[in-house]
């Protein structure tokens, strides 16, 4: 008797703490948004921020659906004014005459919530292969892998997964470009 009464208390404040860990993480997500994060395949990253360095302007091209039409179109309808929230909070440059760099590819996975996220709690992503491109004479200067993921239910949807993936985006241009000073 004395062990169900222990493991019914202890079901209790596992419940109770993992509730309020739960709501804790909710209320994060509503302030921070959803979640962006890259994988640089080429070059190696080097991490000595100069690959951009010559970059005044950063412009999002064609990104497709690779993925046999299950990406809903709103993800890259959302994209453009997402990217360009984010580029605005990176302090990037957004010069109009300056050398542009085009951001380009296929979106090669998209996952809604589903019946895995009913029952862990909400995962949703949109994963894109993308290439960084001098836009004048087409090189590819970098290739990688960008994901748009949403762990919360405030954050839940298609607008919400694109802006991951352009927080994404702007982290590895960010990543590869030179420290850019806060300006006070």
């Amino acid at each position: 008797m004395k062990t169900v009464a222990y493991a019914t208390v202890l079901a209790l404040i596992l419940s109770a703490v993992s509730g309020c860990g739960r709501a804790a993480k909710e209320a994060v997500g509503t302030v921070m948004g959803a979640k962006g994060t890259y994988v640089q395949l080429s070059p190696q990253v080097s991490k000595d921020r100069r690959l951009l360095a010559d970059y005044k302007r950063f412009e999002l091209g064609q990104i497709t659906d690779s993925f046999g039409g299950k990406v809903p179109p709103q993800v890259t309808e959302y994209l453009p004014a997402k990217f360009a929230q984010q580029l605005r909070e990176a302090k990037l440059p957004n010069e109009t005459g300056g050398k542009t760099l085009l951001i380009r590819g296929v979106i090669y996975h998209y996952e809604d919530e589903g019946l895995v996220g009913a029952v862990l709690g909400p995962l949703e992503e949109v994963v894109a292969r993308l290439e960084l491109v001098d836009k004048s004479s087409g090189k590819v200067l970098a290739t990688g892998n960008c994901i748009g993921r949403t762990t919360e239910t405030v954050n839940k949807g298609t607008e919400k997964k694109a802006e991951g993936l352009a927080k994404a985006i702007v982290s590895w241009i960010k990543d590869n470009y030179p420290k850019i000073e806060d300006e006070e």
